[in-house]
């Protein structure tokens, strides 16, 4: 059975390498009418801050957001306290995250970003819905390692994930929310030092990756640390695979009812992500 939970695929004209406002403009519409809706629960577009240094919702935002809105039962049942996105841009995944729990948790909301006007946008964003979250300046997670350590119960991440030159890491403006450096995982693999200190007992890991980026292997790494993981959402653009990847700790019990999810297959969600990791090495 094969692991992949293909909720959508989306087609999009421009390329991901280099977003434009004309694409984000163009997603925007094709969201719009989705944006508000009770039955999906995730942020309105039309009330998502704006900044031109700011990386506006797409299709790997929308993806996030979609996995998310898959697992929403068993995010439920799992009652997370608090909740972590690293690295919230517009704070469009994060306000999504808070609605999709508001009527069922009682969690804390915590969003990081290393741009002083992304995590004004992010509030702005968390206003205009009516929610609020701690929201703080930091590269990653510097300085709130001790505040935030083994407590995390959902952390997100949608990284700078596109192939760039290393000197393009961490470059003012809006450059530096993709750039990525050497296959893209120059801050990708700063993040997944992090994730075992971060996450509680129970906690899930959510991050946006690309072919590019290689994501069997990421996979591996975060095998040797302890974590099982399986792929959420696959999602197709004009010129590369986006996947929406999930962690959590493989001596935690894995509660999903996954065959109904899979449609009876019986496949365990470990053996069926190990048995497509030979694929995805060739996704490229």
């Amino acid at each position: 059975m094969d692991c992949v939970v293909e909720l959508e695929k989306h087609k999009t004209v421009d390329s991901l390498h280099s977003p434009s406002s004309l694409r984000i403009s163009r997603v925007r519409e094709q969201r719009k009418s989705f944006g508000a809706s009770p039955r999906r629960r995730s942020a309105s577009i039309r009330l998502v801050g704006r900044h031109p240094d700011v990386y506006e919702p797409c299709d790997d935002s929308f993806a996030l957001v979609d996995a998310l809105l898959a697992d929403k039962a068993n995010l439920v049942e799992r009652r997370p306290k608090l909740c972590l996105e690293v690295g919230c841009g517009s704070g469009y995944v994060i306000t999504s995250l808070a609605l999709i729990l508001a009527d069922e948790c009682h969690a804390q909301f915590f969003a990081t970003d290393i741009s002083q006007t992304a995590a004004q946008v992010t509030r702005e964003t968390l206003s205009a819905h009516g929610l609020q979250a701690d929201v703080v300046v930091t590269d990653l997670v510097h300085g709130l390692e001790k505040r935030l350590a083994g407590s995390v119960d959902v952390l997100l991440f949608n990284p700078p994930y596109v192939p760039t030159p290393e000197h393009e890491v961490g470059a003012a403006g809006i450059t530096a929310t993709w750039a990525g450096g050497d296959r893209g995982r120059v801050v990708i693999d700063r993040m997944l030092t992090m994730v075992d200190s971060l996450l509680s007992s129970k906690g899930w890991f959510y991050m946006v990756t690309l072919t590019a980026n290689n994501p069997s292997e990421i996979c591996q790494i975060m095998k040797k640390k302890g974590f099982a993981s399986r792929i959420v959402i696959q999602r197709y653009t004009e010129e590369e695979n986006l996947h929406v990847l999930k962690f959590w700790r493989e001596d935690l019990a894995f509660d999903y009812d996954y065959n109904a999810e899979t449609g009876g297959g019986g496949t365990t969600p470990q053996s069926s992500l190990s048995s497509k990791m030979s694929r995805l090495a060739f996704w490229r």
